[in-house]
């Protein structure tokens, strides 16, 4: 056993000290070798197959998700005369103002939300015209209320009433004329009634004057000219003396006094026959219809002042509705002295800013497709490509803007549920908008891989010979230029249309040595 022990003993050194100087000989290099290590391996080409694939030219852009045109909104408070005093209908965030809408009360009266986009700017009354007026019967129309002729630009009864019907719709009484107002009404009309008894009673004289002499006074008449006629002829003939003695001779009258009665008696009784001279009677009359006609326009005068108006501080015009409120500035108690809060469409919206290079391989109708919070996938269509504008202090004018700065590109997401919309709002999403592909898979090679020819075409180096050349070294490996046809570059890539010499997908072609 012990010789055993000794046997194996001398072996494990011996297999020990084998293994070591096997160590030793492969870390220890000769300087010779170093040298050989340290060169530089014999240049090579490097290459890359031709792919079969699609190319695709994508632009890629960040954007801000917002709701739709948001401005700040503001209520026109002069025509008040006092302060102008938010008394109630604070909307809150989110609220949802469309058509006939109160965005607010200001000093106890509504502010009454209607289409359009012309602000208010005057108080709007019987016989005032202008496209203000034109705006309000169009919205009017729009919510369903007649405001007579739609084709006038003219405020008339009409449209008083229909605004009078206005504020009925929003459960609120119509703006008053006032005191003064109804006194003059008052006023007017009894200028008319006056005027209508003294029209009359001209026109009782002027019919009395127009009718001649009644048949009392005509008989009267005949009746002096006969008793003036037996007047004459009693003179003629002499008539006896009361006093004489009975049968004494009459005594001859006074013949010429007779005959001057007899000639006034029938003078009379022709005058009575001739009309009447009736010209101031028919003065009177015109006098007394033209007054009347005065106090008349003077009551429609009053009457129009008591009429229905629109005062500029009842009415906010805003386009696009409905609108969402997304802030808001007063609150109940506070005097309006700016904006009262700021609103936007009720649409979500995607805004994106896009440079020159970009923004010329957009536009309306362009798919994208983003990522939600969520993971989900979302799409949006492009539906506006405009250059931002640049203020006049900014030393450039629009047109340079449109070379060389920044677009804004407006784009509408798909349908999103409700759930979505939250999410995305007020969100940063990445936009990736396809602007070209090819109609399937096509031969491509790296863009690496194009060099140009003598006369400007575009060529391949495509590698032939003996493909195990590369590995060994050897430097006898050949390769052709090939002129070609390029066609969509996108990713890297390009395709390749056509070439002189057939290409198929798994040719070699060098991108470097």
């Amino acid at each position: 056993m012990r010789g055993h022990r000794l046997i194996w003993l001398v072996a494990g050194i011996a297999v020990l000290s084998l293994l070591a100087g096997i160590v030793v000989s492969r870390l220890v290099v000769s300087p010779a070798q170093a040298a050989a290590d340290a060169k530089a391996p014999a240049a090579g080409l490097i290459t890359v197959p031709v792919e079969k694939k699609v190319i695709a030219n994508d632009v890629t852009l960040r954007g801000d998700v917002k709701y739709d045109d948001a401005v700040q909104v503001k209520v026109e408070t002069a025509d008040l005369g006092g302060p102008a005093v938010v008394t109630g209908q604070v909307p809150e965030l989110g609220a949802e103002l469309g058509q006939t809408s109160i965005a607010l009360e200001v000093s106890g009266r509504p502010v009454i939300v209607l289409p359009g986009d012309l602000p208010a700017y005057r108080t709007l009354r019987v016989g005032v015209s202008g496209p203000d007026v034109a705006q309000l019967k169009a919205a009017l129309t729009a919510v369903g209320i007649n405001p007579g002729n739609g084709g006038s630009d003219v405020y008339d009864a009409a449209t008083a009433t229909a605004v009078d019907k206005l504020y009925a719709n929003v459960g609120y009484p119509s703006p008053t004329s006032g005191d003064d107002a109804k006194d003059g009404v008052e006023s007017a009309a009894r200028g008319v009634r006056d005027a209508e008894e003294a029209l009359t009673s001209a026109r009782a004289e002027l019919s009395a004057s127009k009718g001649g002499a009644t048949e009392v006074e005509k008989l009267t008449a005949d009746n002096a000219v006969r008793e003036a006629e037996r007047n004459l002829a009693a003179a003629q003939a002499g008539t006896p003396d009361p006093a004489a003695e009975p049968g004494a001779a009459p005594q001859p009258g006074d013949v010429a006094g007779a005959q001057d009665a007899l000639t006034l008696a029938r003078a009379e009784r022709a005058a009575l026959d001739k009309p009447k001279d009736v010209a101031a009677q028919t003065a009177a009359v015109t006098n007394a219809q033209r007054q009347l006609d005065d106090a008349k326009k003077a009551l429609g005068e009053a009457r129009t002042e008591t009429l229905t108006a629109l005062p500029a501080s009842e009415v906010l015009f805003l386009s696009s509705l409905p609108r969402r409120v997304d802030e808001v500035l007063v609150e109940r108690g506070a005097t309006v002295s700016g904006p009262v809060m700021a609103v936007s469409g009720a649409t979500l919206v995607i805004e994106a800013s896009a440079g020159s290079s970009d923004a010329e391989l957009l536009a309306p109708g362009a798919k994208a497709t983003f990522v939600l919070p969520d993971d989900s996938q979302g799409a949006a269509t492009v539906t506006s490509v405009e250059a931002r504008k640049v203020d006049a202090e900014g030393g450039e004018s629009n047109a340079d803007a449109k070379k060389g700065a920044r677009f804004t590109v407006s784009l509408a997401p798909d349908a999103l549920t409700p759930e979505q919309i939250t999410l995305l709002q007020g969100s940063n999403v990445r936009l990736t908008i396809p602007v070209s592909s090819t109609a399937g898979e096509v031969l491509a090679v790296p863009l690496a891989a194009l060099t140009a020819g003598p006369g400007g075409e575009s060529r391949v180096e495509v590698l032939r010979g003996d493909p195990r050349a590369e590995s060994t070294g050897k430097k006898d490996r050949a390769t052709d230029l090939v002129p070609v046809k390029t066609g969509l570059a996108a990713g890297g890539f390009v395709e390749i249309v056509s070439s002189d010499d057939p290409l198929e997908p798994g040719d070699k072609v060098v991108v470097g040595k």
